[in-house]
Protein backbone atom coordinates (compact mmCIF):
# COMPACT_ATOMS: atom_id res chain seq x y z
CA UNK A 1 0.00 0.00 0.00
CA UNK A 2 2.92 2.35 -0.68
CA UNK A 3 0.98 4.39 -3.27
CA UNK A 4 -1.99 4.84 -0.93
CA UNK A 5 0.24 5.94 1.95
CA UNK A 6 2.11 8.39 -0.24
CA UNK A 7 -1.01 9.96 -1.75
CA UNK A 8 -2.65 10.15 1.65
CA UNK A 9 0.39 12.06 2.93
CA UNK A 10 0.20 14.37 -0.08
CA UNK A 11 -3.49 14.96 0.59
CA UNK A 12 -2.61 15.97 4.14
CA UNK A 13 -0.13 18.52 2.76
CA UNK A 14 -2.76 19.96 0.41
CA UNK A 15 -5.32 20.28 3.19
CA UNK A 16 -2.79 21.95 5.50
CA UNK A 17 -1.88 24.46 2.76
CA UNK A 18 -5.57 25.22 2.15
CA UNK A 19 -6.19 25.54 5.90
CA UNK A 20 -3.40 28.09 6.31
CA UNK A 21 -4.74 30.03 3.32
CA UNK A 22 -8.24 30.12 4.85
CA UNK A 23 -6.81 31.32 8.19
CA UNK A 24 -4.85 34.05 6.39
CA UNK A 25 -7.94 35.13 4.44
CA UNK A 26 -10.00 35.24 7.62
CA UNK A 27 -7.37 37.31 9.44
CA UNK A 28 -7.00 39.72 6.52
CA UNK A 29 -10.81 40.03 6.16
CA UNK A 30 -10.36 39.78 2.39
CA UNK A 31 -12.18 36.90 0.76
CA UNK A 32 -12.47 38.47 -2.70
CA UNK A 33 -9.00 37.71 -4.12
CA UNK A 34 -8.08 38.66 -7.66
CA UNK A 35 -8.34 35.99 -10.33
CA UNK A 36 -4.60 36.15 -11.06
CA UNK A 37 -3.82 35.42 -7.40
CA UNK A 38 -6.18 32.44 -7.43
CA UNK A 39 -4.62 31.09 -10.65
CA UNK A 40 -1.11 31.36 -9.20
CA UNK A 41 -2.27 29.60 -6.03
CA UNK A 42 -3.78 26.67 -7.95
CA UNK A 43 -0.72 26.38 -10.17
CA UNK A 44 1.31 26.16 -6.95
CA UNK A 45 -0.94 23.31 -5.78
CA UNK A 46 -0.40 21.48 -9.09
CA UNK A 47 3.35 21.87 -8.69
CA UNK A 48 3.20 20.56 -5.09
CA UNK A 49 1.28 17.49 -6.29
CA UNK A 50 3.78 16.72 -9.06
CA UNK A 51 6.83 17.55 -6.97
CA UNK A 52 5.80 15.16 -4.20
CA UNK A 53 4.60 12.42 -6.51
CA UNK A 54 5.39 8.74 -6.00
CA UNK A 55 7.34 7.20 -8.91
CA UNK A 56 8.30 3.57 -8.32
CA UNK A 57 9.39 3.35 -11.99
CA UNK A 58 10.89 6.00 -14.25
CA UNK A 59 7.84 6.74 -16.42
CA UNK A 60 5.05 6.39 -13.82
CA UNK A 61 4.20 9.26 -11.45
CA UNK A 62 1.40 8.72 -8.94
CA UNK A 63 0.13 12.02 -7.56
CA UNK A 64 -2.94 14.13 -6.74
CA UNK A 65 -2.82 16.63 -9.59
CA UNK A 66 -6.43 15.66 -10.39
CA UNK A 67 -7.64 17.48 -7.25
CA UNK A 68 -6.56 21.08 -8.05
CA UNK A 69 -7.40 20.62 -11.74
CA UNK A 70 -10.94 19.39 -11.05
CA UNK A 71 -11.61 22.00 -8.34
CA UNK A 72 -10.10 24.84 -10.37
CA UNK A 73 -11.73 23.73 -13.61
CA UNK A 74 -15.25 23.32 -12.19
CA UNK A 75 -15.44 25.99 -9.50
CA UNK A 76 -13.26 28.69 -11.07
CA UNK A 77 -13.36 27.94 -14.82
CA UNK A 78 -9.55 27.94 -15.12
CA UNK A 79 -9.19 24.35 -16.26
CA UNK A 80 -7.41 25.21 -19.53
CA UNK A 81 -4.83 27.36 -17.70
CA UNK A 82 -4.21 24.69 -15.07
CA UNK A 83 -3.83 21.91 -17.65
CA UNK A 84 -1.36 24.03 -19.65
CA UNK A 85 0.59 24.82 -16.48
CA UNK A 86 0.51 21.16 -15.44
CA UNK A 87 1.95 20.02 -18.80
CA UNK A 88 4.73 22.62 -18.59
CA UNK A 89 5.58 21.62 -15.02
CA UNK A 90 5.45 17.92 -15.94
CA UNK A 91 7.84 18.49 -18.86
CA UNK A 92 10.55 19.58 -16.41
CA UNK A 93 10.52 16.05 -14.99
CA UNK A 94 11.11 14.49 -18.38
CA UNK A 95 9.64 14.53 -21.88
CA UNK A 96 8.61 10.91 -22.18
CA UNK A 97 5.66 8.60 -22.72
CA UNK A 98 4.28 9.61 -19.32
CA UNK A 99 4.02 13.22 -20.51
CA UNK A 100 2.40 12.07 -23.75
CA UNK A 101 -0.20 10.03 -21.86
CA UNK A 102 -0.92 12.98 -19.56
CA UNK A 103 -1.46 15.30 -22.53
CA UNK A 104 -3.72 12.74 -24.22
CA UNK A 105 -5.95 12.60 -21.14
CA UNK A 106 -6.01 16.21 -19.94
CA UNK A 107 -5.98 18.31 -23.13
CA UNK A 108 -9.52 17.24 -24.18
CA UNK A 109 -10.61 17.71 -20.55
CA UNK A 110 -9.26 21.27 -20.54
CA UNK A 111 -11.53 22.28 -23.41
CA UNK A 112 -14.44 20.40 -21.84
CA UNK A 113 -14.18 22.61 -18.77
CA UNK A 114 -15.44 25.55 -20.87
CA UNK A 115 -18.78 23.74 -21.16
CA UNK A 116 -18.77 22.12 -17.76
CA UNK A 117 -18.07 25.14 -15.52
CA UNK A 118 -21.13 27.31 -16.46
CA UNK A 119 -23.41 24.26 -16.32
CA UNK A 120 -21.79 23.16 -13.08
CA UNK A 121 -22.69 26.43 -11.28
CA UNK A 122 -26.35 26.04 -12.23
CA UNK A 123 -26.58 22.86 -10.15
CA UNK A 124 -27.55 22.75 -6.45
CA UNK A 125 -24.78 22.66 -3.86
CA UNK A 126 -25.06 18.92 -3.06
CA UNK A 127 -25.09 18.00 -6.73
CA UNK A 128 -21.99 20.12 -7.39
CA UNK A 129 -20.10 18.13 -4.76
CA UNK A 130 -21.32 14.86 -6.29
CA UNK A 131 -20.31 15.96 -9.80
CA UNK A 132 -16.82 16.97 -8.64
CA UNK A 133 -16.29 13.65 -6.85
CA UNK A 134 -17.61 11.67 -9.82
CA UNK A 135 -15.32 13.50 -12.23
CA UNK A 136 -12.41 12.77 -9.91
CA UNK A 137 -13.22 9.04 -9.91
CA UNK A 138 -13.54 9.00 -13.72
CA UNK A 139 -10.21 10.78 -14.19
CA UNK A 140 -8.58 8.45 -11.68
CA UNK A 141 -9.81 5.39 -13.57
CA UNK A 142 -8.75 6.84 -16.94
CA UNK A 143 -5.32 7.70 -15.50
CA UNK A 144 -4.79 4.12 -14.31
CA UNK A 145 -6.07 2.65 -17.59
CA UNK A 146 -3.75 4.95 -19.53
CA UNK A 147 -0.75 4.08 -17.37
CA UNK A 148 -1.44 0.37 -17.88
CA UNK A 149 -2.02 0.73 -21.63
CA UNK A 150 0.91 3.03 -22.41
CA UNK A 151 3.42 2.40 -19.62
CA UNK A 152 2.43 -1.20 -18.74
CA UNK A 153 2.73 -0.54 -14.99
CA UNK A 154 1.26 -3.77 -13.73
CA UNK A 155 2.97 -3.70 -10.33
CA UNK A 156 1.00 -2.54 -7.28
CA UNK A 157 -2.22 -2.71 -9.31
CA UNK A 158 -4.60 -3.05 -6.32
CA UNK A 159 -2.76 -0.36 -4.39
CA UNK A 160 -2.97 2.10 -7.32
CA UNK A 161 -6.68 1.45 -7.90
CA UNK A 162 -7.50 1.97 -4.23
CA UNK A 163 -5.47 5.19 -4.11
CA UNK A 164 -7.03 6.73 -7.24
CA UNK A 165 -10.62 5.66 -6.53
CA UNK A 166 -10.62 6.48 -2.81
CA UNK A 167 -7.91 9.02 -1.86
CA UNK A 168 -8.40 11.33 -4.86
CA UNK A 169 -12.23 11.47 -4.62
CA UNK A 170 -11.93 11.90 -0.86
CA UNK A 171 -9.69 14.94 -1.34
CA UNK A 172 -11.98 16.44 -3.97
CA UNK A 173 -15.01 15.82 -1.75
CA UNK A 174 -13.44 17.47 1.30
CA UNK A 175 -12.31 20.53 -0.62
CA UNK A 176 -15.60 20.84 -2.56
CA UNK A 177 -17.58 20.56 0.67
CA UNK A 178 -15.37 23.21 2.29
CA UNK A 179 -15.89 25.56 -0.65
CA UNK A 180 -19.66 25.09 -0.52
CA UNK A 181 -19.69 25.59 3.25
CA UNK A 182 -17.62 28.79 3.07
CA UNK A 183 -19.73 30.07 0.18
CA UNK A 184 -22.93 29.48 2.15
CA UNK A 185 -21.44 31.09 5.28
CA UNK A 186 -20.41 34.21 3.35
CA UNK A 187 -23.90 34.47 1.80
CA UNK A 188 -25.53 34.15 5.23
CA UNK A 189 -23.15 36.77 6.63
CA UNK A 190 -24.03 39.21 3.83
CA UNK A 191 -27.73 38.58 4.39
CA UNK A 192 -27.36 39.24 8.11
CA UNK A 193 -25.47 42.48 7.43
CA UNK A 194 -28.20 43.56 5.02
CA UNK A 195 -30.92 42.70 7.54
CA UNK A 196 -29.09 44.61 10.30
CA UNK A 197 -28.72 47.65 8.05
CA UNK A 198 -32.40 47.57 7.12
CA UNK A 199 -33.31 47.15 10.78
CA UNK A 200 -31.13 50.11 11.73
CA UNK A 201 -32.67 52.27 9.00
CA UNK A 202 -36.21 51.24 10.03
CA UNK A 203 -35.64 51.92 13.71
CA UNK A 204 -33.80 55.16 13.06
CA UNK A 205 -36.61 56.26 10.74
CA UNK A 206 -39.18 55.39 13.41
CA UNK A 207 -37.24 57.29 16.07
CA UNK A 208 -36.79 60.38 13.89
CA UNK A 209 -40.42 60.21 12.79
CA UNK A 210 -41.53 60.05 16.42
CA UNK A 211 -39.34 62.98 17.44
CA UNK A 212 -40.49 65.15 14.52
CA UNK A 213 -44.15 64.20 14.76
CA UNK A 214 -44.49 65.42 18.37
CA UNK A 215 -43.49 69.06 17.76
CA UNK A 216 -45.30 69.15 14.41
CA UNK A 217 -48.49 67.85 16.02
CA UNK A 218 -48.26 70.49 18.72
CA UNK A 219 -47.55 73.21 16.16
CA UNK A 220 -50.47 72.06 14.03
CA UNK A 221 -52.80 72.26 17.04
CA UNK A 222 -51.81 75.83 17.88
CA UNK A 223 -52.07 76.86 14.22
CA UNK A 224 -55.70 75.71 14.32
CA UNK A 225 -56.27 77.81 17.44
CA UNK A 226 -54.83 80.81 15.60
CA UNK A 227 -57.72 80.57 13.11
CA UNK A 228 -60.04 81.94 15.79
CA UNK A 229 -60.81 85.54 14.72
CA UNK A 230 -61.73 86.52 18.28
CA UNK A 231 -58.46 85.32 19.79
CA UNK A 232 -56.85 88.04 21.97
CA UNK A 233 -53.63 89.53 20.64
CA UNK A 234 -51.51 88.42 23.59
CA UNK A 235 -52.77 84.84 23.17
CA UNK A 236 -52.04 84.98 19.44
CA UNK A 237 -48.46 86.06 20.14
CA UNK A 238 -48.10 83.33 22.77
CA UNK A 239 -49.34 80.66 20.35
CA UNK A 240 -47.06 81.92 17.58
CA UNK A 241 -44.09 81.71 19.96
CA UNK A 242 -45.02 78.12 20.84
CA UNK A 243 -45.35 77.21 17.15
CA UNK A 244 -41.92 78.69 16.47
CA UNK A 245 -40.35 76.75 19.37
CA UNK A 246 -41.91 73.48 18.22
CA UNK A 247 -40.70 73.99 14.64
CA UNK A 248 -37.21 74.78 15.95
CA UNK A 249 -37.34 71.55 17.95
CA UNK A 250 -38.17 69.58 14.79
CA UNK A 251 -35.35 71.35 12.95
CA UNK A 252 -32.87 70.36 15.67
CA UNK A 253 -33.81 66.69 15.26
CA UNK A 254 -33.26 66.91 11.50
CA UNK A 255 -29.96 68.75 12.05
CA UNK A 256 -28.77 66.04 14.46
CA UNK A 257 -29.56 63.36 11.89
CA UNK A 258 -27.77 65.26 9.11
CA UNK A 259 -24.74 65.75 11.35
CA UNK A 260 -24.61 62.01 12.00
CA UNK A 261 -25.13 61.11 8.33
CA UNK A 262 -22.57 63.65 7.09
CA UNK A 263 -20.24 64.74 9.88
CA UNK A 264 -17.88 66.68 7.60
CA UNK A 265 -16.48 69.81 9.22
CA UNK A 266 -17.74 73.03 7.60
CA UNK A 267 -14.78 75.20 8.61
CA UNK A 268 -11.49 74.28 10.29
CA UNK A 269 -10.14 76.87 12.69
CA UNK A 270 -8.00 77.14 15.80
CA UNK A 271 -10.05 76.51 18.95
CA UNK A 272 -9.14 77.47 22.49
CA UNK A 273 -10.65 74.53 24.36
CA UNK A 274 -10.88 76.40 27.67
CA UNK A 275 -12.76 79.37 26.17
CA UNK A 276 -15.09 77.14 24.15
CA UNK A 277 -16.03 75.06 27.17
CA UNK A 278 -16.70 78.22 29.20
CA UNK A 279 -19.12 79.40 26.50
CA UNK A 280 -20.90 76.03 26.53
CA UNK A 281 -21.12 76.06 30.35
CA UNK A 282 -22.69 79.55 30.22
CA UNK A 283 -25.37 78.20 27.89
CA UNK A 284 -26.16 75.21 30.13
CA UNK A 285 -25.88 76.93 33.52
CA UNK A 286 -29.63 77.77 33.76
CA UNK A 287 -30.50 74.13 33.07
CA UNK A 288 -27.94 72.97 35.66
CA UNK A 289 -29.35 75.36 38.27
CA UNK A 290 -32.85 74.15 37.56
CA UNK A 291 -31.72 70.56 38.25
CA UNK A 292 -29.66 71.52 41.34
CA UNK A 293 -26.43 70.52 39.60
CA UNK A 294 -23.18 72.26 40.57
CA UNK A 295 -20.63 72.60 37.76
CA UNK A 296 -17.00 72.36 38.91
CA UNK A 297 -14.21 73.10 36.41
CA UNK A 298 -10.46 72.58 36.33
CA UNK A 299 -8.97 73.74 33.03
CA UNK A 300 -5.33 73.55 31.96
CA UNK A 301 -3.71 76.87 31.14
CA UNK A 302 -3.15 75.99 27.48
CA UNK A 303 -4.95 73.73 25.05
CA UNK A 304 -5.54 74.51 21.37
CA UNK A 305 -6.97 72.17 18.75
CA UNK A 306 -8.08 72.39 15.13
CA UNK A 307 -11.77 71.90 14.44
CA UNK A 308 -15.19 73.28 13.60
CA UNK A 309 -16.39 75.62 16.36
CA UNK A 310 -20.08 74.98 15.75
CA UNK A 311 -19.65 71.19 15.68
CA UNK A 312 -17.43 71.28 18.78
CA UNK A 313 -20.06 73.21 20.75
CA UNK A 314 -22.84 70.94 19.50
CA UNK A 315 -20.85 67.89 20.61
CA UNK A 316 -20.23 69.08 24.18
CA UNK A 317 -23.66 70.62 24.63
CA UNK A 318 -25.05 67.12 24.01
CA UNK A 319 -22.59 65.52 26.48
CA UNK A 320 -23.12 68.08 29.25
CA UNK A 321 -26.88 68.14 28.73
CA UNK A 322 -27.05 64.35 29.10
CA UNK A 323 -24.88 64.56 32.23
CA UNK A 324 -27.19 67.13 33.83
CA UNK A 325 -30.28 65.09 32.94
CA UNK A 326 -28.66 62.01 34.52
CA UNK A 327 -28.62 63.81 37.90
CA UNK A 328 -32.36 64.13 38.49
CA UNK A 329 -31.92 64.73 42.22
CA UNK A 330 -29.00 67.11 41.86
CA UNK A 331 -25.29 66.43 42.00
CA UNK A 332 -21.91 67.60 40.76
CA UNK A 333 -20.66 67.91 37.21
CA UNK A 334 -16.86 67.96 36.90
CA UNK A 335 -15.26 69.31 33.71
CA UNK A 336 -11.48 69.09 33.38
CA UNK A 337 -8.95 69.51 30.60
CA UNK A 338 -5.42 68.12 30.36
CA UNK A 339 -2.77 69.16 27.88
CA UNK A 340 0.07 67.03 26.48
CA UNK A 341 2.33 67.25 23.47
CA UNK A 342 0.02 65.23 21.24
CA UNK A 343 -3.47 65.53 22.72
CA UNK A 344 -5.86 67.77 24.59
CA UNK A 345 -8.00 65.58 26.86
CA UNK A 346 -11.42 66.76 28.03
CA UNK A 347 -12.87 64.87 30.99
CA UNK A 348 -16.57 65.19 31.85
CA UNK A 349 -17.68 63.37 35.01
CA UNK A 350 -21.11 63.37 36.63
CA UNK A 351 -22.51 61.85 39.82
CA UNK A 352 -25.70 60.63 38.16
CA UNK A 353 -27.44 57.30 37.83
CA UNK A 354 -24.69 55.75 35.65
CA UNK A 355 -25.00 53.06 33.01
CA UNK A 356 -24.71 49.28 32.91
CA UNK A 357 -22.07 47.48 30.84
CA UNK A 358 -24.71 46.61 28.23
CA UNK A 359 -25.73 50.25 27.91
CA UNK A 360 -22.09 51.28 27.57
CA UNK A 361 -21.54 48.83 24.71
CA UNK A 362 -24.48 50.25 22.76
CA UNK A 363 -23.76 53.91 23.54
CA UNK A 364 -23.55 55.89 20.30
CA UNK A 365 -25.48 53.34 18.24
CA UNK A 366 -28.15 54.72 15.92
CA UNK A 367 -31.64 54.87 17.48
CA UNK A 368 -30.37 53.66 20.88
CA UNK A 369 -30.97 55.82 23.95
CA UNK A 370 -30.48 55.20 27.68
CA UNK A 371 -33.54 57.42 28.27
CA UNK A 372 -35.92 54.82 26.87
CA UNK A 373 -38.98 56.34 25.23
CA UNK A 374 -37.86 59.85 26.19
CA UNK A 375 -34.90 59.85 23.79
CA UNK A 376 -33.87 58.71 20.32
CA UNK A 377 -30.11 58.32 20.71
CA UNK A 378 -29.48 60.97 18.07
CA UNK A 379 -27.57 63.15 20.50
CA UNK A 380 -24.88 60.56 21.25
CA UNK A 381 -24.73 59.54 17.60
CA UNK A 382 -23.86 63.14 16.81
CA UNK A 383 -21.22 63.22 19.56
CA UNK A 384 -19.41 60.15 18.22
CA UNK A 385 -19.64 61.39 14.61
CA UNK A 386 -18.23 64.83 15.42
CA UNK A 387 -15.38 63.44 17.51
CA UNK A 388 -14.43 61.05 14.68
CA UNK A 389 -14.59 63.89 12.12
CA UNK A 390 -12.18 65.90 14.30
CA UNK A 391 -9.76 62.91 14.55
CA UNK A 392 -10.60 62.44 18.21
CA UNK A 393 -11.27 59.47 20.48
CA UNK A 394 -13.91 58.78 23.11
CA UNK A 395 -13.60 56.59 26.17
CA UNK A 396 -16.58 56.18 28.48
CA UNK A 397 -16.56 54.66 31.97
CA UNK A 398 -19.70 54.21 34.00
CA UNK A 399 -21.20 52.29 36.89
CA UNK A 400 -24.78 52.07 38.05
CA UNK A 401 -25.31 54.55 40.87
CA UNK A 402 -21.76 55.93 40.63
CA UNK A 403 -22.02 58.23 37.64
CA UNK A 404 -20.40 58.38 34.21
CA UNK A 405 -17.07 59.70 32.95
CA UNK A 406 -16.39 60.80 29.35
CA UNK A 407 -12.80 61.21 28.24
CA UNK A 408 -12.45 62.82 24.82
CA UNK A 409 -9.04 63.28 23.21
CA UNK A 410 -8.36 65.66 20.34
CA UNK A 411 -5.00 66.08 18.58
CA UNK A 412 -3.15 69.27 19.45
CA UNK A 413 -2.45 71.74 16.67
CA UNK A 414 1.11 70.41 16.23
CA UNK A 415 -0.10 66.81 16.07
CA UNK A 416 -2.94 67.81 13.72
CA UNK A 417 -0.49 69.37 11.27
CA UNK A 418 1.75 66.30 11.41
CA UNK A 419 -1.20 64.07 10.49
CA UNK A 420 -2.12 66.37 7.61
CA UNK A 421 1.43 66.23 6.23
CA UNK A 422 1.32 62.43 6.30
Amino acid sequence: MEITKHLFSNLSILIIVLLFCLIWLDRSRKFNLSKNTIIIFFILLVWICIQFSYNPVDLARYDLRVIPIVIGGLYLGIGLILVAAMLIIRSFYGIDMGLAGTALLYVPLAFAFFRLSPWFWKQPSDRRITIAISLGIILGILTLVGMEGILHTSSNWYDAWFAYTVITPLGIGLIAYSIEYIKKSVEIKHQLIKVEKLKAVEQMGAAISHEIRNPLTAASGFVQLLNDDYLPRHKRMEYLSIVKDELNSAERVIQDYLTFAKPALVSIEELNVKNELKQIINILTPMANQNSVEIITDFSVIGFIKGDRQRFRQCFINILKNAVEAMQNGGHLYIETHFSKDYVTICVRDTGIGMSSEQLERLGEPYYSTKGKNGTGLGMMVVYSIVRAMNGFIRVESEIGAGTTFRIKFPTITSFKSNENK
